[in-house]
């Protein structure tokens, strides 16, 4: 059993990459072909290395054309970066060997700590410059006069590369991000309907899971999509609003559905009828072939349901009026967000020149792990300093190498959740490059020189390492491959063959991967839990905040920031076991807490709520503020819960406005959550 269950998954994972979809075998080909024609413009300009141009394509080849030019737009700023540093520190301390690379190692911590901070690819050319300081210094040791030559002869062969990959990816065949937007917006409606549907049917929890978790991914991925489609066509500067808009609306979808499934109340005679129709639509739109190229059908229901569910009942069956409007506010929070990532939809497919009446766009907030940063920062400078200072003790030549690379891979891997793996995987594709290597530069092309050869002879190897590149599953291992198959293939017009400096210089860059492993390993070691606690603490905290500061944020801000976290926590919690779970819970139930808490922050500065019901709210909230702050796992639980419902209660009894339910209704969800996770609404929760 378990041997065909094996079995299975490696036919499975065989077949997934030998079976390449058609833009697939284009990315590859038009990578190849890219790649081809850098190497041989890097011949006819006579560059001391040319393999840099030919790297360069494959560094930043892409499938979409617009990841391709923020990527290399973003190499080619770390590398004028990283030059203008080299030649700096190289100038003022290259006399002082020790001081050299004293300094050249500080930079990369820095480099390294402004990387862990942003994103991709902006996070890349941060990390870029780092390592880029030490390729062109080390070379200039003991030769100050050379580093102005190295620097620009390196800007001027990445230059090549990125030029030639962008000019392919946008002119040949191109996939574009903005179409991409399009694509992916529409499948994650379409998942989102899914979802709801599940949701509002009690389907099954694990499959609604992995879906809250892939509509989660998909939305940070969105934003990120959006810079990319803008530097690809600047036209799209004017679809950039309706993105963002568009990403907010769809988180608000997915935490109202989540929070009407997880407080559904199946004989609340008020809610039957809207949450039956909303069934009926999700059901329907998830099903339906075509069912996005016209939304005006699906926006006229959702504001039907949105105009009912708002209908506050004047009674409740069973006496439970703020429970009938609870539910019925969040079926009309699901329905008004998803009428309005629909019309996102539409906006992203017929753009209008004219401006936006309403250019307050919402805020999209990232989370910025500062403690984890200064951690990397720390662990590749001294990395790359040990490593240094061994070559500067021992003056072996080859050592060079290995500190180039373990400054690259202690750098570029630093902030992945697992860079142990990683990193690994950069080793595993670096060793399968080396025999195809010496096969091609030592055996082959001494005998057979020109470039017609070599292109006859990297074709059916490049080509099926871009292949899996195109594989998101084998991605880092076929990019490892292809780069340094091309570092140790080191291919010029005139090949030799000479073994020994072959293998000397493959043999200091697996060394230095190896040493970069080992530094993740020893080196001041993340533990994954207690990251995961760090973040689950900044999430209690923003809910403080939002209780008590002056400055109410705006929802969108605080609900992108919260789920940016979640969107971080995933591959951490991967690695923790069966408690990442109940973590993942807690984290996405501070959504729910936070736009309650907003909600009845609005309701303080509404003058149609009377004096003494917004004191109410304010010491609830106080009291709330003291309990995430402050209270401590094991200890005795506090009446904040009690206290929200006895609030509710007494608002209801004594109103029933509109204004006044929805303030009792927020204080009942609040109360829920915290009865549904209170473990995780403490303090140092361990």
């Amino acid at each position: 059993m378990i041997w065909d269950r094996l079995h299975s998954d490696l036919a499975a994972k065989f077949a997934s990459l030998t079976r390449p979809t058609r833009s697939d075998w284009i990315f590859a080909l038009r990578t190849v072909s890219a790649g081809l024609i850098a190497l041989l413009a890097a011949y006819a300009l006579k560059l001391d290395h040319p393999q840099w141009a030919m790297m360069t394509v494959f560094i930043v080849a892409q499938p979409v054309a617009g990841m391709v030019l923020a990527k290399g737009f973003y190499r080619l700023l770390g590398t004028l970066a990283g030059g203008l540093a080299a030649i700096g520190i190289t100038s003022l301390f290259g006399t002082s060997p020790w001081l050299l690379v004293t300094i050249l190692a500080i930079w990369i911590g820095l480099c390294t700590l402004v990387s862990s901070l942003l994103r991709n690819p902006e996070a890349y050319g941060a990390a870029l410059a780092g390592y880029t300081a030490m390729i062109i210094g080390l070379p200039a040791f003991g030769q100050p006069h050379l580093v102005v030559d190295l620097a620009v002869a390196r800007c001027a062969e990445i230059v090549l590369g990125i030029v030639c990959a962008g000019l392919t990816s946008r002119l040949i065949l191109p996939k574009l991000a903005a179409d991409a937007i399009i694509s992916r917006l529409k499948r994650s409606i379409l998942d989102l309907a899914t979802y709801a549907g599940g949701a509002f049917s009690g389907g099954d929890a694990a499959t609604l899971a992995a879906l809250q978790r892939k509509l989660i991914t998909d939305g940070q991925t969105l934003a990120e999509m959006r810079t990319y489609a803008r530097l690809e066509a600047p036209s799209f500067a004017t679809r950039a609003h309706p993105v963002r808009r568009t990403i907010g609306q769809l988180l608000w979808a997915l935490s109202a559905a989540r929070a009407l499934h997880s407080h559904a109340a199946p004989k609340n005679a008020a809610l039957v009828p809207v949450r039956s129709e909303l069934q009926a639509l999700v059901g329907e739109l998830a099903i339906k072939p075509g069912a996005l190229d016209d939304t005006s059908s699906w926006v006229a229901r959702l504001d039907a349901i949105a105009s009912q569910a708002r209908q506050v009942p004047a009674a409740a069956p069973g006496g439970d009026k703020v429970g009938s409007v609870t539910r019925l506010t969040i079926a009309a929070d699901f329905a008004e967000a998803l009428k309005q990532v629909l019309l996102g939809l539409d906006a992203l497919r017929s753009p209008v020149s004219r401006p936006s009446r309403e250019r307050r766009q919402p805020a999209l907030v990232v989370h910025r792990d500062y403690h984890a940063a200064w951690r990397n920062a720390v662990r590749a400078a001294l990395a790359t300093l040990l490593v240094a200072a061994f070559w500067l003790t021992t003056k072996w030549s080859e050592a060079a190498g290995t500190v180039i690379l373990v400054a690259v891979v202690s750098s570029l891997f630093a902030a992945r959740p697992d860079p142990v793996q990683s990193a690994w995987g950069f080793f595993i594709g670096t060793l399968l490059a080396l025999p195809f290597a010496f096969l091609v530069g030592q055996i082959a092309l001494p005998a057979l020189p020109g470039f017609g050869w070599f292109a006859l002879f990297v074709m059916p190897i490049l080509v099926p390492a871009a292949l899996g590149m195109a594989n998101p599953r084998y991605v880092g291992v076929a990019t490892a491959f292809a780069i340094n198959f091309l570092a140790f293939l080191s291919p010029h017009q005139a090949m030799t063959y000479d073994p020994l400096p072959f293998f000397a210089g493959s043999a200091s860059i697996l060394v230095g991967i190896l040493l970069a492993i080992g530094v993740f390993m020893v080196v001041l070691p993340a533990d994954p839990w207690v990251t995961v606690n760090r973040i689950l603490q900044a999430m209690r905290e923003d809910l403080a905040r939002l209780c008590l500061h002056e400055r109410v944020p705006r929802r969108s801000a605080f609900e992108s920031l919260a789920y940016d976290r979640i969107n971080q926590l995933m591959p951490l919690l991967q690695r923790v076991g069966k408690k990442g779970d109940a973590a993942l819970g807690s984290g996405i139930a501070t959504v729910t807490v936070g736009l309650e808490i907003l909600r009845l922050r609005a309701a303080q500065q509404n003058s149609m709520v009377p004096s003494e019901t917004v004191l109410s709210i304010t010491n609830f909230l106080r009291g709330l503020a003291r309990e995430l702050l402050f209270h401590r796992p094991g200890e005795r639980q506090t009446a904040t819960i009690a206290v929200a419902r006895q609030y509710a209660a007494g608002i209801a009894e004594r109103s029933d406005a509109a204004e006044m339910l929805q303030v009792a209704a927020s204080l009942r969800i609040i109360a829920a959550t915290l009865e549904d996770f209170p473990d995780f609404f403490a303090k140092d929760k361990v």
